[in-house]
Formats: C-alpha cells, sequence, structure tokens
C-alpha cells in the first residue's frame, strides 16, 4: 500500500490549503484514513480522521478551522485548513488504517508565514 499526499506549501497567515491523499495497492477493509502532523521539536498529534462510516474526529488544534472529507475515488481523503496560523507549520502525514495494519505516507510540509 502506497499512499501519495500532496497540497502542501508555502501560504501566509489566514490563507488556506487543501491536502489530499491517495492510497494505492491493495487495502483489506479500510477502517480510516487521516492525517497526523509533526512541527520540529515536537511530538506527531493527530489533525483529523475519517472512518469508513463517514465518522470524524479532530484534534484540539484543528477544531473549527480544518475539514476532512472522502474523496469520491476509493480509498481518497482531503484535508481542508483554513484560518491557518504560524503553529500550524509541520509536516503533514497521510495515514490508512486496513484489517491487518497501519500505513503512512513521506508527508508534506506546510508552512505558514505571518
Amino acid at each position: 500500500v502506497q499512499l501519495q499526499a500532496s497540497g502542501g506549501g508555502l501560504v501566509q497567515a489566514g490563507g488556506s490549503l487543501r491536502l489530499s491523499c491517495a492510497a494505492s495497492g491493495t487495502m483489506f477493509n479500510t477502517n480510516f484514513m487521516g492525517w497526523y502532523r509533526q512541527a520540529p521539536g515536537k511530538q506527531r498529534e493527530l489533525v483529523a480522521d475519517i472512518d469508513f462510516r463517514g465518522d470524524t474526529r479532530y484534534g484540539d488544534s484543528a477544531k473549527g478551522r480544518f475539514t476532512i472529507s472522502k474523496g469520491n475515488a476509493k480509498d481518497t481523503v482531503y484535508l481542508q485548513m483554513d484560518n491557518l496560523k504560524q503553529e500550524d507549520t509541520a509536516v503533514y502525514s497521510c495515514t490508512l488504517q486496513d484489517f491487518y495494519q497501519q500505513y503512512w505516507g513521506q508527508g508534506t510540509l506546510v508552512t505558514v508565514s505571518s
């Protein structure tokens, strides 16, 4: 299973970005897909995830500003990030959990400038 993330980049504070993640390969009963992030010197933290029923979960820093959604294509997920803050600067990694294990993508860098 490979996870291809895209959409990161440089944005000014208050701006928006949309991250995309598409999974390829053979998945067995995908349970959820989501995004984690890791800023320099900090632990990895949950941004948001969405399960096979469409139920969502958000980290505290993402609530009210970020929206996770499924794409029309199978095993595709988007993260709409609005009102970005400098503290959102991090490497954002896509993850997928199927029946057997959890997979991780390489990550995409999001940099928010003042």
